[in-house]
């Protein structure tokens, strides 16, 4: 869900401006799980870039106390939120930790990384929305750790249908900075496409998983 639409096409701009998301509708990336795409998103790439990571701090962390008030600490998935979550902390000046994918094989065998109180209100950072299932069990973490999780908000999301039904299964609210609609929107009116590659792109969307590259253009 997007809070606010001038705040999706200015972060989709900046994404777009720095390469960390790369549109190629007619030289597709092959994403892990095999399925062929025209777009790539890394929004680790940000941290390289002071201006662009405060702005994305600042508006993260604003959008965090209008929709739930301060929290007592915020929570990053790992990895490729924990940068972006432990700004968002200093800014907002409460605790951070950060959840692994699985506890740790040795020491202390620990899943939740750094301090948080039972009881705590916590809101989840996250960088990139695919299908939520890393996200979420994050969330089944903390919540196993007597957190209360307040909700989760992102710089990105690719909008699936599966994520949508797997944060509504889980109960948790979903927002993100910017989302692929505004995306394309802020990429053609940028002239990063044209308009017969938005059409492309677009339709990727509907069906990711068999969505066939070979389109001319």
């Amino acid at each position: 869900m997007i809070l606010h639409k001038e705040t999706a096409h200015k972060t989709a701009e900046l994404l777009l401006q720095i390469n960390a998301i790369k549109l190629q509708p007619q030289n597709p990336f092959t994403w892990a799980s095999g399925w062929q795409s025209p777009i790539y998103c890394d929004n680790r790439i940000t941290l390289s870039y002071p201006m662009i990571r405060t702005y994305l701090r600042e508006q993260i962390a604003r959008q965090i106390e209008e929709l739930y008030g301060k929290p007592d600490a915020i929570a990053g998935v790992a990895t490729g939120a924990i940068g972006i979550g432990m700004l968002v902390a200093d800014f907002l000046n409460v605790p951070f930790c950060y959840v692994r994918p699985e506890a740790k094989k040795h020491g202390r065998q620990n899943k939740i990384e750094g301090f948080v109180e039972k009881g705590a209100n916590v809101v989840v950072v996250e960088d990139l929305i695919s299908t939520g299932k890393s996200s979420l069990l994050a969330v089944e973490a903390l919540k196993e750790a007597g957190v209360t999780v307040k909700g989760m908000l992102a710089i990105f999301t690719y909008g699936f249908d599966v994520a949508s039904e797997n944060f509504k299964k889980e109960e948790i609210t979903l927002h993100t900075l910017s989302n692929y609609e505004s995306l394309l929107v802020q990429a053609e009116r940028s002239h990063y496409i044209n308009a017969d590659e938005a059409t492309v792109l677009y339709q990727w969307r509907k069906d990711p998983a068999n969505w066939n590259p070979a389109v001319k253009l």
